[in-house]
């Protein structure tokens, strides 16, 4: 049991620290705080902290970062962590130090928060309404920004302001106006093009009520929609997998899905609309991590014999 293991070493560790370097019981309760933390990390993913990989150790100053954890603190558990892994080196308990070559605190890029491949699908069912032409049509319209929130990366602000003329739908793609008032085309995938020709033929002109606007989604009788009014209909599809999404939360899932799969990041830069490609390298030890996973399965020699 993972578990079990896992205290067995801490235990061994702990005593190192009480016995031979004689350090004080605050900093020795101090060790086995930021230890016992990471033990339950690797845990959930049915890991120990004698097989824990260099991605585990980075997962999980990610969740420290994203839980927001400052950067200090943070620093003195890898510290803690560098400090075991030394001590089970030493002791020939593993031969390789997953913490080598961790950036330090300072020098680390918070990678946003993204949802689960799960996740995604249910916040993309869109929030569960009453049934009604009206409640029909919102919930049309919901599933298509979802849709495209999440084929795109748009930002809340980019897909209020889209326009008609902008979707090229038997093209497959939308064209977005950005930060600055750049322009990029945005590919939109069959499920996303799917959910669009479904609002616009029926949910779009029960939400215009006969009247005419230029924007692409519409609120009730053809009103702009508000930044604030898409936030809460994202959380609300989310509310469903306890779990509170947000427009940026799909975004952000979009690059990372993507680069998981294989994207370049000069592809994702595009995507999302970054004028600078270090903007787009917070996504980096993502690509990195898929790119060690490939070489581990297909190189002839990877493995040791």
């Amino acid at each position: 049991m993972p578990a079990e293991a896992n205290s067995r070493v801490v235990s061994g560790f702990l005593d190192y620290l009480k016995v031979e370097k004689g350090l004080a019981p605050l900093t020795v309760s101090a060790y086995a705080t930021d230890i016992g933390q990471f033990s339950v990390f690797l845990e959930k993913h049915k890991r120990t902290l004698l097989n824990a990989q260099r991605s585990e150790v980075r997962n999980f100053i990610q969740e420290l970062f994203a839980n927001s954890v400052d950067g200090r603190s943070v620093g003195r558990k890898l510290s803690a962590l560098r400090h075991l892994y030394r001590y089970l080196l030493l002791d020939k308990l593993i031969d390789h130090d997953p913490t080598l070559n961790i950036d330090s605190p300072k020098q680390w890029k918070v990678l946003p928060k993204s949802l689960a491949h799960d996740e995604v699908e249910s916040v993309l069912r869109g929030p569960q309404r009453v049934s009604g032409p009206l409640a029909d049509a919102i919930s049309a319209r919901d599933r298509a920004m979802l849709e495209v929130f999440y084929a795109g990366a748009l930002r809340v602000s980019e897909i209020v302001g889209v326009k008609l003329e902008d979707l090229k739908l038997d093209l497959g793609y939308v064209l977005v106006r950005g930060k600055g008032d750049k322009e990029r085309i945005v590919p939109l995938g069959k499920s996303a093009q799917e959910s669009l020709a479904s609002y616009m033929k029926g949910a779009r002109p029960v939400l215009a009520k006969g009247r005419s606007s230029p924007l692409l989604f519409l609120g009730r009788g053809a009103r702009k929609l508000t930044r604030q009014r898409v936030w809460q209909m994202v959380q609300a599809a989310s509310a469903g997998m306890g779990r509170h999404a947000s427009p940026h939360m799909l975004r952000h899932s979009c690059a990372t899905h993507m680069v998981e799969n294989g994207a370049d990041l000069r592809t994702v830069q595009t995507i999302l609309g970054h004028s600078d490609i270090s903007t787009t390298q917070v996504y980096t030890h993502v690509a990195l991590d898929r790119l060690k996973t490939v070489y581990q399965k297909h190189h002839p020699r990877a493995k040791a014999r």
